[in-house]
């Protein structure tokens, strides 16, 4: 009897095409996954987060109860940029386009989107002042100018870098929803 998930004797090309069966498009949902860099950063402040927190044991058995407190409230905010570097990148849905960044989140309605394409242009390398030859998948909005509008997704970004292919298949999922959503 054939199970109905995919296995590893089974290719993803016999796959269906929505990986749910409750595919709703409603929902916000990131249409790639997280890449190495960011997983792997989020798992290191997590780990950071547990050394903090075993602190926060130790000082209040052994000492005052209101340094425990500040110890721990420090713990609870590695764990809360963690979580939220693990929330970052673009998120689609029917409603629009949401790219979530640290401390902010935009929200673009498809209406204003006028196009989203990718360009060859210089990027940042991790999000650093320093930039490098890249691609960026550009958003162009219609109730603003294209220079003020950073880019959706780049290559040289945490979760793109030195994996090229996972930013194409991005970008072109975010064209096709843009493309989609644009025409009504």
């Amino acid at each position: 009897m054939p199970l109905p998930f995919l296995t590893a004797d089974r290719s993803a090309g016999t796959a269906s095409e929505s990986p749910l069966p409750y595919d709703d498009r409603d929902r916000w949902r990131r249409p790639y996954r997280p890449g190495p860099w960011r997983v792997g950063g989020a798992a290191l402040a997590l780990l950071l987060a547990s050394f903090v927190l075993f602190g926060t044991v130790l000082i209040a058995l052994t000492g005052s109860p209101d340094s425990a407190v500040v110890v721990l409230a420090v713990a609870l905010a590695v764990i809360a940029g963690a979580l939220r570097m693990l929330r970052m990148g673009v998120w689609v849905s029917a409603r629009g386009l949401r790219q979530v960044g640290f401390l902010l989140t935009r929200t673009v309605p498809w209406q204003r989107v006028a196009e989203v394409r990718t360009a060859q242009q210089p990027v940042r390398w991790l999000g650093w002042p320093r930039t490098v030859q890249g691609q960026a998948l550009r958003l162009v909005r219609t109730d603003r100018a294209p220079a003020d509008t950073p880019p959706l997704l780049t290559t040289h970004g945490l979760d793109f870098l030195n994996r090229p292919m996972a930013f194409d298949r991005a970008a072109d999922t975010v064209e096709a929803w843009a493309a989609e959503y644009r025409r009504g």
